[in-house]
């Protein structure tokens, strides 16, 4: 009888704990709703604004419209849709609150910017920047829309902080259908590295510290931002491809033919950080590479060869102070892992690719808002992990509980 008390008093403290833990973060919720609050002129709107964020942090199975308002207990979907459409507010001074939010919990003078793109499947033609185009998120080429994010990996968690819709040529060449979707009259088209290189100007201009810019072949191997990062001393790992020219001393060659000259003693077994495997162990090699003139930082080639798979090598090129080690490097490098755990969180847990709007403004407004919902639940993560508590926030994967309509896991 002793034993069974003890465990009632136990699981009842338990439940207080908890009780107070859903407590804080329904009053961190609603801190960051005042904080929003000055972007949304009418009353109504701030509302709308709450539920919306809400639902993409509910446990509805699909984050669309309808499964929001329901979760909301709304009869219509419509108060939603009138947000994500004609309500007037602007969605880009939203991203900067967002921005001020996460540097305010996250800002590291160590941390990487990390920045990527990823698809949302589409059918029809309507929505803003659909056509058949390759998306990692399908097999190949698929109807889709593809937005540029930039995320940001520091030392107490990971987040996307910006994003860009990318706009083909072929629907610039059509002025009627750009009408029709609502993207404004002086839209252009433009690369998707010049998309990141404008995320990341707005994100150095509002003051959000990192050492390191990475990113994937899309991004290393165009010349025009290295260039833009290196006239900033920021610097980067970038990866290229095979065939990328680099001059080593009087030579000129790629930057596979350097890798394989490279002496075997050179090479380093290293990890680029922790998967949901252990420990990603490669061996690694970096050589130094011609710089410009004048150049008072280095350049290198970084080389990454699978252990298991000798025959896998993956090319990066890297700007950075001289004397940085290999060890640096790797780890950088590893940290472009974290936007894809990002781009899966963001998916699986605030429905950021389960939107209905078609329009451009539309698209923007759900995207801010969903990092919004993700900039939170990661916030909330590391401010538990710094109290010890063993929890996360709401995912699809568990059982939820509701404090404030937000749902959360204990």
């Amino acid at each position: 009888m002793t034993l069974a008390l003890s465990q009632i008093t136990l699981s009842e403290a338990e439940v207080e704990a908890k009780l107070k833990r859903l407590e804080t973060w329904a009053s961190d919720f609603d801190a960051l709703m005042v904080r929003l609050a000055p972007r949304f002129k009418r009353r109504e709107l701030r509302e709308r604004v709450k539920e919306y964020v809400q639902g993409l942090l509910s446990s509805a199975e699909r984050k669309n419209s309808w499964q929001i308002a329901e979760q909301l207990g709304k009869p219509t979907p419509y108060g939603i849709q009138h947000l994500l459409g004609r309500a007037q507010w602007d969605a880009d001074l939203v991203r900067d609150d967002l921005q001020t939010y996460v540097n305010e919990a996250l800002g590291d003078p160590e941390a990487v910017f990390v920045i990527d793109e990823t698809g949302f499947l589409k059918k029809g033609d309507h929505s803003a920047g659909v056509q058949p185009q390759y998306s990692g998120t399908g097999n190949g080429v698929e109807n889709c829309q593809v937005g540029v994010f930039l995320g940001y990996a520091a030392a107490n968690g990971y987040t996307l902080i910006d994003r860009e819709l990318y706009l083909p040529q072929s629907w610039i060449d059509e002025p009627e259908r750009c009408a029709q979707a609502g993207i404004p009259k002086d839209a252009s088209f433009a690369i998707k590295p010049v998309l990141a290189q404008r995320m990341l100007g707005r994100a150095f201009a509002a003051g959000i510290p990192g050492s390191w810019v990475t990113g994937d072949e899309v991004y290393g191997r165009d010349a025009a931002l290295r260039q833009w990062l290196e006239s900033r001393h920021q610097a980067y790992v970038l990866t290229t491809w095979s065939k990328e020219n680099v001059g080593r001393d009087a030579l000129s060659m790629r930057i596979e033919e350097l890798a394989v000259s490279w002496p075997a003693e050179e090479w380093q077994r290293l990890s680029c950080g922790t998967g949901t495997k252990g420990e990603r162990y490669f061996d690694w090699t970096c050589m130094l590479i011609n710089s410009p003139e004048g150049c008072d930082w280095s350049h290198w080639a970084l080389v990454r060869r699978g252990i298991e798979h000798p025959e896998d090598w993956n090319y990066f090129l890297v700007f950075a102070p001289p004397g940085t080690s290999l060890q640096t490097m790797v780890q950088v490098a590893g940290q472009r892992w974290t936007i894809e755990v990002c781009f899966e969180s963001a998916k699986g847990e605030v429905g950021l690719d389960e939107y209905e709007a078609r329009s451009w403004s539309g698209w923007y407004r759900h995207m801010t808002l969903a990092l919004i919902a993700q900039a939170f639940l990661t916030v909330t993560r590391t401010n538990a992990a710094k109290k010890g508590i063993s929890t996360v926030a709401h995912s699809q994967h568990h059982p939820a509980q509701k404090s404030n309509g937000l749902a959360v896991c204990p």
